[in-house]
């Protein structure tokens, strides 16, 4: 399996500039792409459903070409879902660390 990094999610309480609402998922994103690292901030609303590891614990996210084979045998604390349009996103735990794997089918 090859992995190649995609980002870097951090947690914050912080109103940041230019975030965007993911309704489905009741948290906001910011940062992703205006930074040549990949950081990416992440603040969650209170109602957000995610697993509290993902809310509180910066995680770190690969592309891979096939999500199924990547997460087989791992423990998945979020099922394969589509964040956004041509994106395949799931998150495991590693050692009490979040890690995300995207499939990107369009780009």
């Amino acid at each position: 399996m090859k992995y190649k990094y995609h980002h870097l999610g951090i947690p914050t309480k912080e109103v940041r500039a230019g975030d965007k609402y993911l309704k489905d998922y009741k948290c906001h994103a910011s940062g992703y792409g205006k930074n040549e690292f990949g950081i990416e901030w992440m603040r969650y609303e209170e109602e957000c459903s995610l697993p509290e590891l993902v809310k509180t614990v910066p995680h770190i996210a690969f592309e891979v070409e096939d999500l199924q084979e990547a997460i087989r045998g791992k423990k998945v604390i979020i099922s394969p879902n589509s964040p956004s349009a041509g994106n395949l996103a799931a998150f495991i735990e590693v050692d009490g660390a979040p890690v995300e794997f995207i499939q990107i089918s369009q780009k």
